[in-house]
């Protein structure tokens, strides 16, 4: 179609109903269709009620709402009319993966504009949406610029269906009326997804993940509950930034209330930078006209290089299933909307290559219903989405842990720390049995124990933030680090004897704990599993006395600056709260300073000698001044 020298008048010869714009569609082309919400619903619609007259017709789509027309047309046309080739899959029951999983096309999301506009995958005709044109005849792909934007620019046809309901989003959202071939006017309610339910299991996730993150971070989202019930959790953060595929209802929120400034970005500043959005009106109200949000295709948003140029670039992104080597599997899950391979290698590998980023990949501990294991001796069943190499941060309801670095040995055991307890013995024999393990190693305590994230605490001790937090089986080598590193007199101190090694079976009861009857707090400084552990304190019950044995060790540049008494009050507090009577330390009579640190206690202290020992004890039930012990403990 000829194009005039004024736009408007263009506009107007380019109008048609969607009947007529889907006759330009002939049987065999491929055809792409807007993605996600901003699906042209009413195009879509006509293109299933004239389905009848189309052989071999190939439909293109990112992803689709699993409520929206292009999905239920999946659902019931027949394959000789229909074949729909999608990157990637939504909150879809396995079977409904397994029945389409042929017409899956794996790829990075960065990849798909150059795909299309390469005509390595000519598009012969584009059903899109947008807002209606501005004064210079520009109308916006609001929330869906993602691939659609490419899809646009390389199909031979463009049919637009121009929607008054379609926000009209700033950056590189927009085509020109004299860039598309037919314009189709229809009003008609954007899709939205429905408010997601709140998991127990997700907010203990993020509440594991919520001290990762620092102010001034910039964060990439995926969509699903668990990230939903990040956002809460990162409502007393300060000057968080946006560069994300996603723009969630959850972000929205941060913004409003303060929380997301991008000020610190260290890249589009000032900037909320997304390439589409998915969630409710209120957010598609909120993006509308914002001088603050900027949509961008997939290859700029996702581009690796672009993304590692922020500052504190964290990736936040749910997968499906990690084996014992860190192999990661994402498809699609229940309350997840958005998954497999799509834009989470590319947001994984620019994270770890910003200054200060992180790479978080999340999961519940169990599938069906608690009977089965997420975290599985290997995938060789399940396609991999991020290969071992690339993987960082991982975190269950369990815990979360740092596998970057780390041996096949270190990454068993830590996985396998952060499962679920039911599963723990048998992922434990399976990684012995695949020589991920020593076959002499054992994990005794630590099989059933849940680590008690309550007792986690920064504190800030001259000028330097201290990390006070339950051990776990993973913090065997930074323990003997410790006590390596403890000078003669301190090792006696702490030990009664002279000691030189520390090896597994000397000192395993310190890390495989379970965390009610034996309980370690260590003090550590530095990034999480690259920590230099600074103190040690243990407690140990004797069940005949039901008394907690204490111990502690602490490295000599750090001592004299509280950090004991801390650990000590943290240990008092627990063994309080997992119902034991009292606590005692045995200890030299030249160790002034364990006598000192045990009459801290806000309770009735007894001494005793024992030969060339004395023996601290106190009971909680004898308070040395009742109405202090709250405050103190």
């Amino acid at each position: 179609m000829p194009k005039t020298s004024y736009w408007a008048d263009s506009y107007v010869q380019k109008l048609i109903t969607a009947k007529q714009a889907i006759q330009n569609i002939q049987p065999g082309q491929r055809v792409f269709i807007g993605s996600s919400c901003g699906e042209p619903q009413h195009l879509v619609k006509e293109l299933s009620n004239v389905s009848i007259r189309f052989t071999d017709l190939e439909i293109v789509r990112l992803l689709s709402i699993e409520s929206g027309p292009l999905t239920m047309i999946a659902n019931r046309s027949h394959s000789q009319q229909f074949n729909i080739r999608s990157f990637y899959l939504g909150s879809a029951s396995p079977q409904k993966i397994h029945n389409n999983k042929r017409f899956i096309t794996p790829i990075n999301l960065s990849q798909i504009p150059h795909l299309f506009k390469s005509k390595m995958m000519p598009i012969n005709a584009a059903l899109v949406q947008a807002s209606p044109p501005d004064d210079f005849g520009w109308m916006s792909l609001g929330v869906s610029v993602d691939i659609t934007l490419a899809a646009c620019e390389a199909a031979d046809i463009v049919i637009c269906q121009v929607n008054p309901n379609m926000p009209r989003v700033l950056g590189r959202s927009f085509i020109h009326v004299n860039d598309v071939d037919y314009i189709v006017e229809h009003e008609e309610d954007l899709l939205t997804i429905q408010p997601l339910p709140e998991i127990e299991t997700a907010n203990t996730i993020a509440k594991h993940i919520s001290r990762l993150i620092n102010d001034g971070s910039t964060l990439q989202t995926s969509l699903g509950v668990t990230n939903e019930a990040i956002m809460h959790c990162l409502s007393e953060k300060n000057d968080m930034g946006v560069h994300s595929q996603y723009l969630s209802d959850g972000l929205m929120r941060l913004y409003s209330i303060g929380v997301i400034t991008n000020k610190k970005k260290g890249f589009n500043n000032g900037k909320l930078v997304a390439g589409s959005a998915v969630g409710s009106k209120f957010l598609y109200e909120f993006i509308d006209d914002n001088p603050s949000i900027e949509f961008h295709p997939s290859d700029y948003i996702n581009n690796p290089s672009i993304i590692a140029r922020h500052n504190a670039m964290i990736s936040l992104n749910t997968a499906m299933a990690i084996d014992l080597t860190g192999q990661v599997a994402a498809d699609a899950l229940p309350y997840n909307n958005y998954t497999g391979i799509n834009g989470l290698l590319d947001f994984t590998r620019g994270a770890a290559m910003s200054n200060g980023g992180k790479s978080i990949l999340m999961l519940t501990s169990t599938s069906d219903h608690g009977q089965k294991s997420r975290i599985v001796p290997t995938l060789s069943d399940i396609a991999v989405v991020v290969p071992r190499g690339d993987v960082q941060y991982v975190a269950t309801e369990y815990g979360v842990v740092n596998l970057f670095g780390k041996t096949l040995q270190e990454r068993a055991m830590a996985l396998i720390s952060i499962s679920h307890p039911d599963f723990r013995d048998e992922l434990f024999s399976k990684a012995k049995e695949l020589d991920l393990i020593d076959i002499d190693r054992k994990f005794n305590q630590a099989v059933k124990g849940v680590y008690p994230l309550k007792y986690e605490e920064t504190v800030i001790i001259n000028e330097i933030p201290i990390m006070f937090r339950p051990a776990k089986p993973s913090d065997e080598r930074s323990i003997q680090e410790h006590y390596y590193t403890m000078n003669r007199g301190d090792i006696v101190s702490r030990f009664f004897h002279e000691k030189r090694s520390f090896v597994h079976d000397q000192i395993d009861t310190t890390y495989e704990i379970d965390y009610i009857n034996d309980l370690t707090i260590v003090a550590t400084i530095g990034e999480l599993g690259f920590e230099k552990i600074i103190a040690v304190a243990e407690y140990f019950r004797n069940s005949i006395i039901n008394m907690a044995e204490i111990a502690f060790s602490v490295s000599r540049e750090y001592q004299g600056i509280g950090i004991a008494q801390i650990l000590q009050k943290k240990l008092a507090t627990a063994a309080i709260e997992n119902g034991i009577k009292g606590l005692v330390a045995y200890t030299s009579p030249e160790n002034k300073g364990m006598k000192k640190l045990f009459h801290k206690l806000p309770f009735k202290i007894k001494s005793e000698k024992d030969d060339d020992m004395i023996i601290l004890n106190c009971l909680f039930s004898e308070p040395e001044e009742s109405e202090e012990i709250e405050k103190d403990l």
